[in-house]
């Protein structure tokens, strides 16, 4: 084990305002929301979690491990629903200054199968985070898509790592991806 500083961020989420929106994004009931209005939700979290906690925690030396990030809007609401591309792409200018992560895992699955994961693990849950849940298989099958091209395009920053393996093959996969760059940190 190694002793480096890490924040952990979500998305939509990891500031106050983060979730609120988390609320609106997730649930269930917002089944009639607009892509685009999806899509802006979206940046507005995004950027309240840039300047309130990746900038921050990057600023001070730390890592930062964010489930999710603007690759989730280009794949989503880009190719899952459609919008322009060069939209999100200008709004990643906008919002964010195209500050994007060094490394993404990629935890590529069949969307059949993280779709049913989903629906299960939201079937446990007290909270009602299941509204992409209600999407057809075609939709998850397009989002997919648009993740691979985004990881073939950007083959220097993505990692794919093959989510149809057991829970631990996964997790070892991605300790092997981590492994160089935590050589220069001190144990513990």
């Amino acid at each position: 084990m190694r002793r480096i500083p890490v924040v952990v961020a979500r998305e939509p989420g990891g500031t106050p305002l983060g979730e609120s929106i988390r609320r609106i994004l997730l649930d269930s009931t917002t089944a009639q929301l607009q892509p685009i209005s999806e899509l802006l939700l979206y940046y507005a979290s995004r950027c309240q979690n840039l300047m309130e906690t990746i900038l921050p925690a990057l600023d001070k030396g730390s890592w930062v491990l964010c489930d999710r990030y603007a690759d989730a809007s280009m794949a989503y609401q880009g190719y899952g629903r459609g919008i322009n591309l060069e939209t999100i792409e200008a709004l990643n200018r906008i919002s964010i200054n195209c500050k994007m992560p060094d490394l993404t895992i990629l935890i590529d699955i069949n969307p059949g199968l993280s779709l049913g994961r989903a629906r299960d693990r939201n079937s446990q849950r007290k909270v009602d985070e299941g509204r992409f849940e209600k999407e057809p298989l075609e939709f998850y099958n397009r989002v997919r898509q648009g993740y691979l091209k985004m990881a073939q395009k950007e083959s220097n920053r993505f990692r794919l790592v093959d989510g149809d393996q057991s829970i631990d093959q996964v997790h070892q996969e991605i300790l092997h991806i981590m492994a160089p760059l935590t050589e220069g940190h001190r144990a513990v």
